[in-house]
């Protein structure tokens, strides 16, 4: 058969689908990009906020040395599903913000592509993220705060020689010494240079020795033996005042007993929360849940929020759209709060403010719609 030319109407049929596929995979790819650098600043501000409380702490002799990676890691991996909703959100805002002021929203208007061929793309980007949320809310923060109260009384529970720090003086915890060791010698089960202050019978001791170590009885006491040192017992000055050498001195070490407190909702896993369906175990599963939802809600309230009137100030929907995120993230943990109290019922503590949200972002759409549609009109 012979080749016909193609009419401007075929060629403009096979060239659509061309279109709509490099429009939703650019879209896509520059939602990809912003989201990652805002992800990255978030992160990097939520991990030096957390390294400095946890510096603090184990300065101040709370939580030891060794316990700050651990429990940073614990913590950045808690406030994932968090900072992935916000980075979400701010990455289709501000991509959609940039086309508004670029004037490519103008151009991709003129094309045929209205604000709801927004939707698709936003989906294909959102989605994925959304799944991520998820697993790291339902599985993921569960565990990594688990481990985190474990890992505490793991540290809670070691004894004062063990948890004393080389350079810091620190404190027993039955407030009745207190030690100072200068150097370590791991492996060796050795220390130097060692300093006690202790009260023992209403009387004020302090020893000092070149070095000690630790040694278990056969029953299984432990104790602190110092090697060449001076004891010092009373007040200077007083008869009753003693400065005794010794080659050995032992000391017991008294054995920590962590308190054992009640597990929290927010450390149980969501299988747990569903086998035992108390009124705060139903809370924290809502807020599980709750944090993918609203993630997906707000990538797709973003879409008419991303709108930029030149003559009203290039900044204020992003303003709008940081306190609509405010009080929707307040809303959740508020009516959460209420399912925990039995102030609410648990559907309409899960469903009710995310459905409220969702009229929202069609109310915006609608706007949004209904405003274009005039201007087509007028012109």
């Amino acid at each position: 058969m012979p080749d016909y030319p193609q009419t401007d109407r075929q060629k403009s049929k096979r060239q659509g689908p061309l279109r709509a596929t490099l429009f939703h995979q650019a879209l896509v790819r520059e939602f990809a990009g912003m989201g990652l650098l805002v992800f990255s600043i978030l992160l990097g501000i939520v991990v030096l906020s957390q390294l400095i409380r946890l510096l603090g702490e184990s300065v101040s002799g709370v939580l030891a040395v060794e316990g700050v990676l651990a429990l940073l890691g614990f913590s950045a991996l808690n406030y994932l599903p968090v900072l992935l909703s916000l980075s979400l959100f701010l990455s289709v805002l501000l991509t959609l913000t940039r086309s508004y002021r670029d004037s490519e929203m103008v151009v991709w208007f003129c094309s045929g592509i209205g604000l709801t061929r927004w939707v698709r793309p936003v989906l294909g980007y959102a989605l994925p993220v959304v799944g991520v949320i998820a697993l790291l809310s339902l599985v993921l923060s569960p565990w990594a705060l688990n481990k985190a109260d474990e890992f505490k009384h793991r540290l809670n529970s070691r004894d004062e020689v063990a948890a004393a720090t080389p350079g810091a003086f620190r404190e027993s915890k039955q407030d009745d010494r207190v030690y100072f060791i200068e150097n370590v010698e791991v492996g060796k089960n050795r220390v130097g240079n060692i300093f006690v202050q202790s009260v023992q019978h209403g009387k004020t001791g302090i020893m000092v020795a070149k070095q000690g170590l630790q040694e278990t009885a056969p029953n299984g006491d432990r104790f602190l033996v110092l090697l060449d040192g001076t004891r010092y017992e009373g007040t200077p000055g007083q008869r009753d005042y003693k400065i005794v050498e010794f080659e050995r001195y032992a000391m017991r070490i008294e054995e920590v007993k962590a308190r054992k407190e009640s597990a929290l909702p927010r450390t149980l896993s969501t299988l747990y929360l569903l086998q035992d369906p108390t009124p705060w175990n139903i809370a924290d599963l809502e807020w599980r849940i709750g944090l993918p939802l609203s993630a997906l809600i707000l990538s797709l309230l973003a879409i008419p929020l991303s709108f930029v009137n030149p003559r009203a100030g290039r900044s204020l929907n992003l303003i709008m759209a940081l306190v609509i995120y405010m009080i929707y993230n307040n809303m959740i943990s508020v009516t959460n709060s209420w399912v925990g109290q039995e102030k609410m019922g648990p559907v309409a503590g899960l469903v009710g403010i995310h459905a409220l949200m969702f009229v929202l972002m069609l109310l915006f759409f609608f706007r949004r719609l209904s405003v274009f549609s005039l201007r087509r009109l007028r012109k």
